[in-house]
């Protein structure tokens, strides 16, 4: 077992970024979509906000309580919230998509407020589930939180 996945207690989560996303919420099981035919090396792990494993990511790394409107991005012993983990999944990804990373320039408080309105909106823009997304056959393990 690796030094990652005994820190994390999860099994496929050694040395890979983890994605943590509102597991009901529309547009965020459109970025997980997004991400995953991207992520042609199959690097990142995916789990529901809601889930156990999600919930003891969070406590791990002090973000207890975290609302599901946080984007979450768990990488190299670090968690990234909101646009910054957004743009580190964009420069994770590569290609051309790495290029959108420069946008970290822009102040914090300013790109966390853009996220911020999208956030507020997004069960109205983009719908609410039931339940979270079941994975294709493919993919499920790169889903922590199956069963």
């Amino acid at each position: 077992m690796k030094e990652q996945e005994r820190e994390h207690g999860l099994p496929g989560a050694s040395g890979y970024p983890i994605v943590l996303y509102d597991g009901i919420c529309g547009f965020c099981q459109r970025a997980v979509q997004f991400i995953l035919p991207r992520d042609r090396s199959g690097t990142f792990r995916f789990a529901a906000l809601q889930s156990e494993v999600g919930q003891s990511l969070l406590q791990q790394h002090g973000l207890a309580g975290a609302s599901l409107d946080t984007f979450v991005l768990i990488h190299e012993g670090r968690a990234y919230t909101r646009s910054t983990a957004g743009l580190r999944v964009l420069r994770e990804l590569g290609g051309m998509w790495r290029w959108l990373y420069s946008a970290i320039i822009v102040p914090t408080p300013i790109r966390d407020m853009v996220y911020a309105m999208i956030a507020r909106n997004r069960y109205r823009m983009f719908g609410k589930a039931d339940a979270c997304m079941l994975p294709r056959p493919e993919d499920r393990k790169r889903f922590l939180d199956r069963s």
